[in-house]
């Protein structure tokens, strides 16, 4: 187990290292001028070049890469062009909100795709797990914008029982959420049922129900149980791409999070937001899924990490 962390560890330090070296090429290389986002409309030649000059965008990609990478081991990511504070600050304040976003979301799905899932592997085959099907389908196929804006516009506009927009009030956290779940409730609830439906039909299903033991048992104790590992594997993947902020739900809701932030940053072509969000973020998805490597061996005995595998 000590040398598959460590080995781990030292993956995801490469890929945290790659991804931040990556967006410090691209976030260069695409169109648009910092000084220009950053400088007033009366703004100068003169102005724009002592501008880039105050950041350092007058230098050369590699000189810039090296001063970046020096501060990184420093622990400093710059200065926000836009907020004129610590980039790493900026973001660290914005991923509470991201985070109790992400956690609602998960839960959610979770409390009501299994049980739904179960139901679908329970009455496979059958009208009412055919309707459920193409619930669950329409629910996967709607964007989640779409889907936000509906909301917004029934309980914020039509009947206004909720909060349009920010999170004033834990009531704010309603709509976000909701619009997250449906479409990651419907993928979820589909892999449940596929993986259930295959568990119920194997043969230590069959032994189990020929010696007496109770359906509720069979569904819960030893289908659900054996299901367990893809069903985490699921989940934890969804919620690391949670934490990458839900762009266009945290528009639509104008959600203080980590997505939001990121399209004020490119709008102002703000490297040092950039990259940092890219940084925590990128932690953050790296670290869920190294947890969830780890609880496989506790969902199943049978999996080993490291070379026994």
């Amino acid at each position: 187990m000590t040398k598959y962390l460590a080995r781990r560890l030292g993956q995801s330090l490469l890929t945290v290292f790659l991804t931040i070296s990556t967006v410090f090429v691209l976030v260069r290389l695409a169109p648009g001028d910092p000084a220009a986002a950053y400088a007033p409309p009366s703004a100068t030649t003169a102005d724009l070049e002592r501008i880039r000059a105050q950041f350092g965008l007058d230098k050369p990609m590699v000189t810039q890469y090296g001063i970046f990478l020096r501060d990184l081991l420093n622990g400093d990511l710059g200065t926000s062009f836009s907020f004129h504070d610590s980039a790493l600050s900026v973001v660290l304040d914005r991923m509470p909100y991201t985070i109790t976003l992400s956690v609602a979301a998960i839960a959610v799905t979770v409390a009501v795709a299994v049980p739904l899932g179960v139901w679908m592997a329970r009455h496979a085959d059958t009208p009412r797990e055919l309707g459920a099907n193409v619930l669950t389908i329409t629910g996967q196929s709607m964007p989640d914008f779409w889907t936000g804006v509906m909301l917004l516009t029934v309980f914020a506009v039509l009947l206004p029982v909720l909060p349009a927009s920010g999170f004033t009030s834990w009531s704010g956290l309603v709509l976000p959420t909701v619009t997250i779940a449906a479409l990651q409730l419907a993928l979820v609830s589909r892999l449940v049922r596929r993986e259930m439906t295959s568990a119920l039909a194997s043969p230590y299903i069959t032994v189990a129900r020929s010696r007496g033991v109770s359906e509720r048992a069979l569904t819960w104790r030893y289908a659900l149980a054996n299901s367990s590992v893809p069903l985490v594997t699921a989940v934890g993947t969804r919620f690391a791409a949670l934490l990458n902020g839900v762009v266009l739900v945290e528009v639509v809701f104008g959600w203080p999070g980590v997505g939001s932030l990121v399209v004020r940053a490119l709008e102002t072509r703000d490297y040092p937001l950039i990259q940092a969000t890219v940084l925590v973020t990128a932690t953050l998805a790296i670290l869920v899924q190294l947890l969830v490597d780890l609880a496989y061996p506790l969902l199943d005995p049978r999996v080993r990490l490291g070379k026994a595998a």
